[in-house]
């Protein structure tokens, strides 16, 4: 921890990041609803991208993205959240930036 001069605030901000951006720590991956991707074809691009999601899985995420507008569908790391982030939106799926946690 750094010391500050007494009087004085420091904020700390927690950065949104894209693709690319190369640095550590943990991120969410957020899905959004659209109008030109099917519940299968997102569900198939989950069960496809994400490690441990099924096409059921897929399928319960894809209600929650219709229903609510987004869904977290991924959390961990930034390095890896970057490249299946960049898959699933290779794939068609609607994608929010990425979320620093």
């Amino acid at each position: 921890m750094r010391a500050q001069a007494p009087g004085t605030d420091v904020i700390e901000r927690d950065q949104t990041a894209g693709p690319g951006a190369g640095v550590g720590g943990g991120a969410r991956i957020v899905v959004l609803n659209d109008s030109h991707n099917t519940f299968e074809g997102v569900a198939g691009a989950l069960a496809r991208v994400l490690p441990g999601v099924d096409r059921a899985a897929g399928m319960q995420l894809a209600t929650v993205i219709h229903n609510a507008g987004r869904a977290v569908v991924w959390e961990g790391d930034i390095e890896v959240a970057e490249l299946y982030w960049e898959q699933l939106a290779g794939a068609g799926l609607t994608m929010a930036p990425l979320e620093r946690g």
